[in-house]
């Protein structure tokens, strides 16, 4: 995959700035966590070092791929567990992790998808997109056929939801 220049990353920072796109700064936090020290620091608080930068960065992941890879599985959980805050907060950073991984296709493709079952339908159209299936990251057969229905748009269950789904 190609990532992003740190000079498209900038831009792309500048313009969610002043657009009303990233209300609650979830794009902008990914977009940042991407960058070095060298081409953050025009952003942040002149104070801040740069071994700072690095411990406030995706420090337990080496590069925008690994991140990607385990917040897909972070936002498959917050599906699962029907957390409508955190999964829409998800697909947010998901959206920008396609952006940041010069997937713009995927990036359409989530746009275009629907947002039911808790962005379910989105995440799973980032999964396929990167090659990694929704499905696959699960190991409960139960979980697995729950997250499926989701991605479908559908409930959870077909003898209905207790735990929040709507049609």
């Amino acid at each position: 995959m190609t990532m992003r220049s740190p000079q498209d990353i900038a831009a792309r920072i500048r313009a969610i700035r002043v657009s009303d796109d990233d209300l609650f700064g979830f794009a902008e936090e990914v977009l940042m966590e991407a960058l070095d020290f060298e081409h953050a620091q025009q952003f942040f608080d002149p104070a801040m070092t740069a071994a700072q930068w690095d411990q406030q960065r995706w420090s337990e992941h080496s590069d925008t791929e690994n991140y990607a890879r385990w917040y897909l599985e972070f936002a498959i959980g917050k599906i699962l567990g029907h957390r409508s805050g955190s999964a829409s907060r998800s697909v947010t950073k998901l959206a920008e992790l396609a952006w940041l991984l010069g997937r713009d296709d995927v990036a359409a493709a989530m746009d275009a998808a629907g947002y039911p079952m808790y962005g379910a339908p989105k995440v799973s159209v980032f999964a396929a997109g990167l090659g990694w299936p929704i499905t696959d990251l699960v190991d409960d057969p139960k979980d697995r056929q729950m997250l499926s229905r989701m991605a479908e748009g559908l409930q959870c269950s077909p003898d209905g939801c207790t735990q929040g789904c709507a049609d």
